[in-house]
């Protein structure tokens, strides 16, 4: 293993860890209401990537992005799904639902794969449509059981997956990508902000000195997982890339379950099994791929 690869399963760990335990950030700041919640960490986000890009000189490409007018137009129908993405998950951890948080993480793999099928014209093997076929199962038992769509965790997965399709059609590197994002819902962010500070709600008024922090540091634990994943990405296989995405949501289902004390109950877990099978089918065709590519790649140099 060289050492490029090395670094870049440190990044790609570091930033998937740091995803997985963010529900202990957000529930530290449960106090706070998840709409001022969004807002600070829109914020902080601007200031705090805007502090980076300027340590690195990365001005230029902001400009790029910028300049073109379908990008603009894509930049900001990313933002709105980044916003609602980030709203969702903050509302569902800070109410008890970080499971079905880990449910939506766990799809979206899954719900990337669909969406590159419909709008991109990517090829579905067999393989991927059984993987897909089981996380549906898994929606239809939970519908069939509960007697309603598990909202969260599609809100959670559609809202990502249609946030990274939009991404890709962009091609716009994630910090510059992620300032004009969160320049584009700063005003309203902010404005909303000063609207609760002259109405006397806000409330950094409230909390302690600790929470405010935390509070005020939401920029820099939105930004660096995305930063380090960016790092980690440039330097792994995307096969590695993507089995090490799971660590996320695992990591968040054990807090529900062990940490929070969510509920568990067999139905769950019937949900779970199902999607886990298709993450496992989904996971085994990847690693077909890759297999064969090097088969074709060591054969080519014999």
């Amino acid at each position: 293993m060289n050492k490029d690869t090395q670094d870049g399963l440190v990044y790609a760990a570091a930033s998937f860890i740091m995803w997985g335990l963010l529900p202990i950030y957000w529930k530290s700041l449960e106090a706070v209401p998840a709409l001022e919640l969004l807002c600070n960490r829109i914020v902080w986000s601007l200031f705090f990537v805007a502090a980076l890009l300027s340590y690195k000189k990365r001005w230029a490409e902001v400009k790029t992005a910028l300049a073109d007018k379908k990008g603009k137009i894509l930049l900001t129908l990313s933002s709105c799904l980044i916003g609602l993405n980030w709203f969702i998950y903050i509302w569902a951890v800070n109410h008890g639902h970080v499971v079905d948080t880990s449910m939506g993480y766990y799809m979206t793999p899954l719900m990337n794969t669909l969406l590159g099928f419909i709008f991109m014209k990517e090829k579905l093997n067999r393989l991927q449509f059984i993987a897909i076929m089981f996380a549906a199962c898994g929606v239809a038992y939970s519908i069939v059981d509960y007697g309603h769509i598990p909202y969260i965790a599609l809100t959670l997965a559609v809202s990502f997956a249609f946030y990274g399709l939009v991404r890709k059609i962009m091609k716009v590197e994630s910090l510059p990508g992620l300032f004009v994002e969160t320049a584009i819902l700063t005003p309203i962010s902010a404005a909303y902000l000063i609207w609760l500070a002259f109405s006397g709600e806000i409330s950094i008024y409230k909390i302690s000195i600790l929470e405010n922090i935390l509070l005020f540091g939401a920029g820099a634990a939105t930004s660096l997982p995305l930063i380090f994943f960016a790092h980690g990405a440039r330097r792994l296989r995307l096969v590695t890339l993507g089995m090490m995405q799971y660590i996320s949501p695992s990591l968040a289902l054990m807090l529900g379950v062990f940490v929070y004390k969510e509920p568990f109950s067999p139905s769950r877990l019937v949900i779970f099994g199902l999607i886990w099978m298709g993450i496992a089918v989904y996971v085994a065709d990847g690693m077909s791929k890759n297999f064969k590519i090097k088969s074709k790649i060591s054969n080519s140099l014999k």
